[in-house]
């Protein structure tokens, strides 16, 4: 008979979660901290950085951070009223609405990067380039996997 502490899979996926929960504590922290942003708030920026001329549209971003449509509009209201963060109307369709770094927001992405970087490398400084680059692969067909019925 079967019991809960037997499937494996379960275990890894609660390691997974650990692991994570970890890193964001710690990162998060050490964000809040020293720059003064919440780590989902360096989440949503770092993309707005990335996105196509530096405007995301609201929807994509709520599909990259895991967050409601609702969710990342309080979140960006949030970063528009600090001053890191403006919404851009889009010129060809009136429903479409990106936000984009102000001037302010990309000063303090650079430093948030900056930081987040050197944190990173303190706590990873025990995995080799290999073990990286494993990790890096196993992470990105995670994010690709799909459940099957």
């Amino acid at each position: 008979m079967s019991t809960h502490t037997d499937h494996d899979l379960v275990s890894t996926f609660g390691l997974l979660m650990e692991a994570y929960n970890s890193l964001e504590k710690q990162l998060g922290a050490s964000l809040e901290e020293r720059v003064g942003v919440p780590h989902n708030w360096f989440e949503v920026m770092l993309r707005i950085s990335r996105a196509d001329k530096g405007l995301a549209p609201m929807g994509s971003l709520a599909d990259q951070v895991a967050l409601t449509g609702g969710g990342v509009t309080r979140m960006v209201d949030r970063m528009v009223a600090a001053g890191l963060v403006e919404r851009v109307p889009c010129a060809s369709d009136r429903r479409v609405v990106y936000a984009g770094l102000t001037a302010e927001g990309n000063a303090v992405l650079d430093k948030a990067v900056s930081i987040h970087d050197a944190n990173l490398r303190r706590m990873l400084a025990d995995f080799t380039d290999i073990e990286l680059l494993e990790l890096d692969e196993l992470l990105r067909r995670l994010r690709s996997a799909r459940l099957v019925a």
